[in-house]
């Protein structure tokens, strides 16, 4: 049992080594997003409890723009899982990689706390992964991102309107901070985030059948139409060589 312990230690100490640039990052981040939530009605407690629960900046500011529009809970959900479903992936790729007899309990554990910075840390240890390691990532970084919104939401509270604006703008450069290093690399991928833009910007204003949708009905039906179509142009092979496969990069 002590052994067993000290092996468990040692990768759980290591992941909190690692998760602390990640926690630093998470806190910086989640602040701007504690301002949406303070702008879709939420107090600090509700925005700790959100994020603690969702661990996804894009998710949990699909769904706070969904709560700002009044959007009912099944679209709130909808729009959050569609955000999400990179971490189905990102967990069967973990998934492949536990012992296993590794527990059901430990697997659950380590999908709850599943980002991209986490997975990226995760996906580079050794066979088998120690769950221990993930659950020392997600200890130091979770909280930090928790308690980033939740600050996020009393400063929103306490902050001049005008300074609150300004501190929206940042949430919309950690977008663009994420999408367009992958954008300039694959033109699909910026195809699609041309595309996203303009149709986005056309269904709220020009098209009358589109215009009464709220943010979160368009955002999951333009993620759906556009992302199918881009997967029927320009697929990913299955092979030895899929990365890059299908597409242009421009290279």
């Amino acid at each position: 049992m002590a052994e067993r312990g000290q092996r468990t230690a040692r990768p759980f100490l290591e992941g909190m080594r690692d998760g602390i640039p990640i926690a630093l990052g998470y806190f910086a981040v989640a602040f701007s997003l504690g301002i949406a939530a303070r702008n879709a009605g939420l107090d600090a407690w509700q925005a700790f409890v959100a994020s603690a629960l969702n661990l996804a900046s894009a998710g949990e500011y699909a769904g706070f723009s969904a709560i700002a529009a009044n959007a009912g809970y099944l679209e709130v959900a909808t729009v959050t899982l569609i955000t999400n479903a990179r971490y189905f992936l990102m967990g069967a790729s973990l998934a492949q990689r536990f012992d296993p007899e590794e527990s059901t309990v430990n697997r659950i554990g380590v999908g709850y706390g599943i980002t991209d910075e986490i997975f990226g840390i995760a996906i580079a240890r050794p066979i088998p992964l120690v769950p221990a390691y993930s659950f020392g990532a997600i200890a130091i970084s979770m909280p930090a991102w928790a308690t980033g919104t939740a600050l996020g939401v009393i400063a929103g509270n306490a902050l001049p309107a005008n300074v609150v604006a300004a501190l929206s703008v940042s949430l919309f450069g950690m977008f663009l901070a994420i999408i367009m290093p992958e954008a300039r690399r694959n033109r699909v991928v910026l195809a699609c985030v041309a595309v996203g833009f303009a149709a986005s910007f056309v269904f709220s204003r020009l098209v009358l059948f589109t215009a009464a949708w709220t943010p979160g009905t368009r955002t999951i039906v333009l993620t759906l139409v556009i992302a199918g179509i881009a997967a029927l142009v320009a697929p990913i092979s299955d092979g030895p060589d899929a990365e890059g496969e299908g597409v242009d990069d421009g290279r």
